[in-house]
């Protein structure tokens, strides 16, 4: 007896632009200083030859030839890349990366702030529009659609290819001056899995575009995490939960807090930026959970010169209430 999968679908035909990409694992490739020489050629026995920027590959393992959404050819060659060895100078910084900035504090109690910039909110409204366009054309189910809508689904595929690609090089150039204008050699940041996000009906609402949509934190963690490798430096990974509806002085835990609330405002006194707030609640959990006391003390210490009335013990909050910041 036979058995049929009832969702399986049949075998489609490919259209006259499918095209499947080429992988070549560590053979059928000629690599020299400027061009990368591929065993498979064109039509008429044509070699198929790349050039690219001078480079000394090490020990490649792939290359691979892509077609991207644009229609837009790529050659990505996959090198093994030894990273130093870490060495730890005591020295830590945590990250609270957020949609509309990046917020850091370090050992020294000192915090960083990046605003980012937001192309999505241009590029949003102008795809929503063509978007709208092409779904007032006709496209007939089995049969190809209008040239109206052809030419209104090329130009969103553009402008989505256009805000996507301000966004990757913003995120490059930013977590690159982050690893290296920090003299500290572990970076913390929270854990931006995606079965972890908000999930609540306003927060899918909100950051839905922004960071679930595009994968924008998840891939800016990423950047920071391999930029940091290649530097000597090492990335740790926290749960984040809560950490920006925390109060950092005494522990108190806000449910009621939004991501609309910009301020952390808390019984004990305190009245702190919400991203700040965060930094130092990730940073106090990472040296915690991994015993840090040496430099959970620093830490805490450095705080208190500034102003802010912070345990020195984790779970036993000062009298006093903290200073106003942020």
């Amino acid at each position: 007896m036979i058995k049929v999968d009832p969702d399986a679908k049949p075998p489609g035909f490919k259209g006259r632009k499918y095209f499947t990409t080429m992988k070549h694992n560590q053979s059928g490739f000629k690599i020299d200083t400027d061009s990368i020489k591929l065993s498979h050629k064109l039509p008429g026995g044509v070699d198929l030859i790349f050039a690219i920027p001078e480079h000394e590959f090490g020990v490649v393992k792939q290359v691979e030839v892509f077609q991207d959404g644009k229609e837009k050819w790529y050659l990505a060659v996959v090198e093994v890349v030894v990273p130093p060895t870490p060495v730890d100078n005591g020295q830590y910084q945590a990250w609270d990366l957020g949609v509309i900035k990046q917020t850091a504090v370090n050992s020294q109690g000192k915090f960083i702030e990046v605003q980012n910039i937001r192309p999505d909110r241009y590029w949003n409204k102008k795809i929503d529009t063509v978007q709208s366009k092409r779904d007032h054309c006709k496209k007939i189910k089995g049969k190809q659609p209008s040239r109206r809508w052809k030419r209104y689904n090329a130009v969103k595929r553009k402008m989505e290819k256009k805000k996507s690609n301000q966004l990757k090089d913003f995120q490059h150039k930013v977590s690159k001056k982050l690893v290296e204008n920090t003299k500290a050699t572990t970076i913390i940041i929270g854990d931006l899995s995606v079965k972890k996000m908000p999930r609540s009906k306003t927060a899918t609402k909100l950051m839905n575009r922004s960071t679930q949509g595009t994968g924008y934190l998840a891939r800016f963690a990423g950047f920071l995490t391999y930029k940091a490798i290649l530097a000597g430096k090492q990335v740790i990974e926290i749960g984040e939960e809560y950490t920006s509806k925390t109060c950092c002085c005494c522990g108190k835990i806000h449910p009621e807090m939004t991501v609309k609330d910009r301020v952390m405002q808390c019984d004990c006194g305190s009245v702190f930026d919400r991203d700040r707030n965060a930094a130092v609640n990730i940073m106090l959990r990472c040296l915690s959970q991994n015993a840090l006391w040496t430099g959970y003390q620093e830490f805490t210490g450095n705080l208190r010169h500034t102003g802010l009335k912070i345990a020195s013990i984790p779970g036993h909050s000062q009298e006093a209430p903290c200073a106003s910041g942020g």
